[in-house]
Formats: structure tokens, sequence, C-alpha cells
């Protein structure tokens, strides 16, 4: 597993100095779902100045670990990305966070960061065994999360959309499990959205399909259980990209 991850996902330290694991050096683990804004923060902790070596991100890792061993190539929908991570925790419970901890990283670097966990799992296992570790965690609402995929462009947001001539709310509400995550109220709000109907229903989609694999409030809790040197907790909407970044500059 370690070479694969190693080689398979760009990182480029140098392997005659690339003696530590991660598991035994300070890292920084940004914490969130999908759409929370990790990108949009990342890039203001860099116009900031904010000094750090980023590690191979969660899409790599997960490409190079978790999918293309057991699949033999790419796989680009989310929703059975979800599903093939879901199977890889069946034997490894923490999941991401056991395959950042193998991951080695060069002596020289600076402040290590990740991007990133998510869910109880993941954060848990990475407290226990990652004990220099300390985490950022992003979040939003479920709504702000998907009016962001849409407003994003991303390519990575894909999943199989069906071929329907629905309205908004029609195609909102032929989601499975979709009440389990936004009300009427919620739904009536999104297919208000001026956007295509098939793109809202997809994005919508992935939101709903990651909630099924990870809690977000949960796996805040978990963090908030932490002591504060260790745990930083910043909402998204209430703050700004820059403000965030700063913030976090402060607490490192």
């Amino acid at each position: 597993m370690t070479d694969r991850l190693q080689e398979g996902t760009g990182w480029t330290g140098d392997a005659a100095r690339s003696e530590r694991r991660v598991r035994d050096v300070p890292v920084v683990v940004l914490v969130g779902v999908t759409g929370v804004g990790k990108s949009t923060v990342l890039g203001a902790m860099r116009d900031l100045g904010v000094p750090f070596t980023l590690l191979p991100d969660r899409r790599a890792v997960t490409d190079a670990v978790m999918i293309e061993p057991f699949v033999g190539a790419p796989v680009t929908d989310r929703e059975e990305r979800f599903r093939l991570t879901a199977a890889y925790r069946q034997a490894h419970p923490g999941g991401m966070a056991e395959a950042l901890a193998a991951l080695r990283v060069p002596n020289d670097a600076e402040v290590l960061l990740f991007d990133g966990l998510r869910g109880v799992n993941e954060v848990t296992h990475a407290a226990r065994h990652l004990p220099l570790a300390r985490f950022v965690a992003l979040t939003a609402p479920d709504f702000v999360r998907v009016r962001r995929l849409l407003g994003r462009g991303d390519a990575f947001d894909a999943v199989e959309q069906a071929d329907t001539a629905a309205t908004a709310r029609e195609a909102l509400n032929a989601i499975a499990d979709v009440r389990d995550v936004f009300d009427d109220e919620t739904l009536d709000a999104l297919a208000r959205l001026d956007v295509d109907s098939a793109d809202l229903a997809a994005k919508t989609r992935i939101v709903v399909t990651e909630r099924r694999n990870y809690d977000p409030e949960a796996t805040v809790r978990v963090l908030e259980g932490l002591p504060s040197e260790r745990a930083l907790i910043l909402d998204t909407v209430r703050y700004d990209a820059r403000e965030i970044a700063r913030r976090v500059m402060e607490w490192l």
C-alpha cells in the first residue's frame, strides 16, 4: 500500500529524504465534506503567505490506495467513488486516516498540510494514531454546499444523470433518501435556484450520498472533544476565506 501511495499520488519528495511517516511528524489536517470551502481556504492561506507543504490530497490518495488497486482503472462518478471508499473502510476502519499515517514525507518539509479527512471514523483514528496532528474543521450547511457545487464548475463533481424532463422539484424528489438530508422547505429553496434541473439534481445527489457515509455534525463533535490547541472549527458562511486563513495562521 505505501509504495503505491508514494508512487501514485504525484508526491515528488526525494525518496532518499523521505524517511519519516506522517504519523511521526506534525501535520495540519483539513476536515470537511464536499463544498465547505477547503480549496478556497487553501488558496487564501497561500495568498497570506502561510508556509506549508501540501501533501497529496484526498482525491489522489483515494485513487492510488482505495480505487485503482481494486478496480484497475480510474473512477469518476462520485457516487461510485463513495461506494468504493465505503468498501475500503470495511477492511480499514480508519479509512483515509490509515492511508495518511503511512505516507512518507521529506525530512526538510515545512508545515505539512493534508486536504482532507471527513467522518467520525477518520478523525477518531487520526486523533488517536497521529499524535502530532492538528485539525482545522470547516463547516457549511448542506444547502450552501449544493449551491457551491453548482457554481464551482469542477469536473470532479460528476454523477450519472437521469435522462428526464422533470421539473426541478420532481428531480429532487426522485433522489433516494433526499429527505434524510433536506426538509421540504429547503428542497423548495433548492428548486427555486435558477439552474439546470438535471445539474441541480446531480449536485444534490452528491451531498445526499456523501451524508450517507459521513456525518459532518458528529465529526465536529469528535473534534470539539480535543484540546483547543489540536482542533480549530470554523464556519465558512460566517467567515470568508481570507478571515479563515488569518485565523488559521494565528492558531498555528
